[in-house]
Parts: structure tokens; C-alpha cells; sequence
């Protein structure tokens, strides 16, 4: 296929970014209409690639630069968007992940960042099981009724009947409600207390982004992104721990990160008030260059 006939195809293609940071300890992803979108944009002709041409957009419309950014899926399941005019021809939207650290832009109309768990709220066990949980598996217990591969399918997704909860199964999770009613879709309503609405399939999008990244910290250090460039091994561990929505064991978690010399100590120690001062770290030289790569695991072992 030549270029031509690329840029062609993807005339009604927009491009949606799912753009995480992590700030004081929580997972955050910029949104525009007040947290009812992700920011996006149409491909046009003069861009040289998708990527390319997200980064145009996002750096246009949001000042924010793009660091990290993969592409996740191309959605274009007729049901899940609004009904368009008649004639209208089909759009497809192309989701893409995005690692940044979150800053704030002057003037108005600017992105908002919100928490991920405002949409997912289940999802962040790091204190407690979700108390929402609770009124999902009632709901989700009574679409199953009789049928046992529905039953079999909740109860492993969402760890019930004393299976385990599987932190990379967010997608699935969503998309298990999305069938079972339990989220917003063209023809109908969100539910109140599952977790925020968001246009079209935005929802579902960012569902995507944060499987993705969830399974990616354990194999590949893009985390990476997320730090500074000096930073505490505590900081460190909090950070992965609110990308998963899980508490780590310190003990383990430290060794694991010693063990595959994925840091090393910069001499300095933290300046920051309310404890004693930490050891800064920054990564080695060799993680930094293994970007590009299949890299080191970060651990995310569990209590």
C-alpha cells in the first residue's frame, strides 16, 4: 500500500491519546470537556505518520509535550458510537498510549487531569477491596442467573468465589460490564457509582491503555517515563503501586530492584519535610538505553 493509499484510508480515522501521569501517588489521565473526553484529533494528509501526527495535535491543542507513545488498538465496533447522519461515512478511531508528567498549561479551555480510578473505582485495591464492588458483583450475579459460563466469567474476572484478582484484566473487566449493562453506551444511561461516563468510547479506550501499561511495567521500564530524574526507592514503589492499583511488599519489591540493577545511588540524599532524609537513586545508564527494547521487569509482587 502506498502512502497515498494510506492517508486515503485513514481519512475518517481520529486519533485518541490515553496520556498517564502519575502525580502525588496517583494514576492521572489528561482529559478535555471537563473529564468527559481523552484528547483527539483527525489524521490529516499532511501528516507524515499516526504518530507524527498525534504529537502534532496534542502539542498544538494542549502545549503538553508527548514523550512515551505506542499505539494500543484500532476500534471500530459499529455499536459503540452515537448513531451519525445518514450517508455519513464510517469513522474509526486509533487509541494510543501516552507517558508524561503532568504539568499545568496557562489560560482556559485547557486539559484537566483526572484520577483513572474516577472512572474505574473498582480497580484500586491498594487500601481495601472497593466497597463498589460489592453492588457490581449483585448486578453482575443476576445478569449471569443460571448460565455457567457467564458465572465462570465474573467470577474470574473480578476474583469472586475465592479466585484471585488479576490486576491486567481491567479491559476485560469493563468489557464484561459493557455486555452486562453496567456502563454507559448510545442507548443508554451510565449507572451512578460506576464509575465516571465518558463520550462515545473513550471509556473503553482508556480501559485499553491502562491494561496495557499495567502488564507492560512488569516486563518493560517505561515507568521510566513517570520519574524524575532523581527520586526515592519509595517514590519508586508507589508509583508502580498506583499504576496497578495493588500494595507491594517493600521487602521484596526492594530486592527485586537491586537484584536486577535496574537503579543506581546519585550520593544525594531527599531534601523533602515530615521524615527522615532517603537515599536518592537514578536509573543506570544501560536500563535508560534499553528503552527501545524488551527490558528488565519491574516487580509487582503482592503482601
Amino acid at each position: 500500500m502506498t502512502g497515498v493509499q494510506l492517508r486515503a484510508g485513514l481519512a475518517n480515522a481520529d486519533l485518541i491519546a490515553v496520556l498517564v501521569a502519575v502525580t502525588d501517588n496517583e494514576p492521572r489521565v489528561m482529559t478535555l470537556r471537563a473529564g468527559e473526553a481523552l484528547p483527539s484529533g483527525p489524521f490529516e494528509s499532511q501528516h507524515r505518520s499516526l504518530q507524527s501526527g498525534l504529537r502534532d495535535w496534542i502539542e498544538s491543542q494542549t502545549s503538553h509535550p508527548v514523550g512515551y507513545l505506542e499505539q494500543l488498538y484500532t476500534f471500530a465496533d459499529r455499536d459503540r458510537e452515537a448513531p451519525s447522519e445518514a450517508g455519513a461515512a464510517r469513522r474509526i478511531s486509533i487509541g494510543y498510549l501516552g507517558l508524561v508528567r503532568e504539568q499545568v498549561t496557562p489560560g482556559t479551555g485547557q486539559p484537566q487531569w483526572h484520577g483513572w480510578y474516577e472512572y474505574f473505582p473498582w480497580e484500586d485495591h491498594r487500601d481495601s477491596r472497593p466497597a463498589v464492588l460489592d453492588s457490581i458483583a449483585d448486578r453482575l450475579d443476576s445478569w449471569a442467573g443460571a448460565d455457567s459460563l457467564r458465572r465462570e466469567r465474573v467470577d474470574f474476572l473480578f476474583g469472586q468465589n475465592g479466585l484471585p484478582w488479576n490486576e491486567d484484566l481491567a479491559l476485560q473487566r469493563y468489557e464484561l460490564m459493557y455486555e452486562a449493562g453496567l456502563a454507559e453506551s448510545p442507548s443508554r444511561p451510565a449507572i451512578e457509582g460506576f464509575g465516571r461516563p465518558m463520550t462515545g468510547d473513550h471509556r473503553r479506550i482508556l480501559a485499553t491503555g491502562i491494561a496495557r501499561l499495567r502488564a507492560k511495567i512488569k516486563y518493560h521500564p517505561v515507568v521510566f517515563e513517570l520519574m524524575p530524574d532523581s527520586f526515592t526507592l519509595l517514590h519508586l514503589q508507589r508509583t508502580v503501586e498506583a499504576l496497578s492499583g495493588l500494595r507491594l511488599h517493600k521487602p521484596n519489591f526492594r530486592r527485586q530492584i537491586d537484584q536486577q540493577e535496574l537503579v543506581e545511588e546519585t550520593g544525594e540524599m531527599s531534601s523533602g519535610t515530615g521524615g527522615r532524609p532517603a537515599k536518592l537513586y537514578r536509573y543506570r545508564p544501560t536500563v535508560l538505553q534499553a528503552q527501545a527494547l524488551a527490558g528488565p521487569r519491574l516487580p509487582v509482587s503482592r503482601h
